[in-house]
């Protein structure tokens, strides 16, 4: 199959998705194997794709409350992508605890500050704002190693209050620390990760992006690392052959919770410039590559308390419904 056929065969659009969708039941339930449990959901619930009408929602859930409300009733796990880019209110942590079953559980993306990444200092919490030394408050980009030690530090003092609610509630799954391209292996960076554990007291997992983690000098390396410190590893199914590609290496670095993540297979946009960023997981898996994953997660599951597999190709209803399909596959083998 060439190129254009192969994207046309996983980009069919929402309508096709739909209807894969329409023939399996909701996946609302923990898929059980003994003491152990596996959690299927999407790395987000309101991307503009997928709150458009009739994608995925039903007509009548017109609002952020309706739409959580339905997609708690469809998935027992969801990851929060957007505080990512702002860190949200804790009040919106509230509601989101209000809006939800007791057994429903968030995974959250670090802020981008926290993870060597860059932010749209409009998009700050206006505390920190307003005391940024006047040459950064006039950039429309900074780093958190721009920041003065106090103003970092606040950032993750508002992130963790953010969270406070879920991780009251019982509804934190982990923090998900999503490290870029250029932050490669280093006894420094591997440091970042406790730190942050440190400073959220709180679990928290960690991805990379750059690909000399997994060759052949530091992949043993960064597994140890993760496993000695009980941080879960997150595993992930994307574009192979770039610089930034991650083999999809299965590994449990920690007993109580395992994560995996599929962004879809766009190599022709997963490192392109100026692009929305959810083009780059416009990506509809077919059956058969859902199935070679059912007994990879199979042994995962049995090494961790708790598996939560995040379909990311937020794009549209694909996430969802691959998402629903993986944990029928998942409960029918587990």
């Amino acid at each position: 199959m060439d190129e254009a056929a192969e994207i046309a065969a996983h980009d069919p659009g929402h309508e096709v998705a739909r209807d894969r969708a329409a023939r399996l039941p909701a996946a609302s339930e923990p898929i059980r194997a003994g003491e152990h449990e596996v959690r299927v959901g999407t790395a987000s619930w309101t991307d503009p794709t997928m709150t458009a009408a009739g994608v995925f929602y039903p007509a009548e859930a017109r609002t952020a409350e309706d739409r959580l409300r339905f997609y708690a009733g469809q998935f027992p796990v969801v990851e929060v992508d957007a505080s990512y880019y702002a860190i949200p209110a804790r009040e919106t942590a509230e509601l989101w605890v209000e809006r939800t079953p007791a057994s429903f559980r968030f995974d959250v993306k670090a802020h981008a500050l926290m993870t060597g990444q860059p932010s749209e200092v409009k998009r700050l919490p206006k505390a920190i704002r307003e005391e940024l030394p006047a040459e950064l408050a006039a950039k429309p980009r900074i780093y958190g190693k721009d920041l003065p030690p106090e103003l970092y530090d606040e950032v993750w003092s508002s992130f963790g209050r953010a969270i406070e609610p879920l991780k009251e509630a019982g509804r934190l799954g982990a923090v998900f620390l999503q490290f870029p391209r250029w932050v490669f292996p280093s006894n420094e960076n591997r440091e970042l990760i406790l730190d942050a554990r440190r400073r959220l007291g709180v679990e928290v997992a960690a991805e990379f992006r750059n690909a000399t983690w997994f060759n052949e000098k530091n992949a043993e390396r960064t597994l140890r690392y993760l496993e000695d410190n009980r941080v879960p590893y997150v595993m992930v199914d994307g574009p192979q052959g770039l610089k930034s590609s991650i083999p999809p290496v299965t590994a449990v670095t920690s007993p109580e919770l395992a994560v995996v993540r599929f962004h879809g297979r766009r190599t022709d946009l997963w490192e392109k410039p100026n692009i929305p960023v959810v083009e780059r997981f416009r990506y509809l898996y077919d059956e058969d590559q859902l199935a070679d994953w059912v007994p990879r997660i199979r042994e995962v599951a049995k090494a961790a308390r708790q598996t939560h597999v995040l379909m990311n190709n937020c794009f549209g209803n694909y996430g969802t419904t691959n998402a629903r399909e993986l944990a029928a596959l998942l409960r029918d083998q587990l």
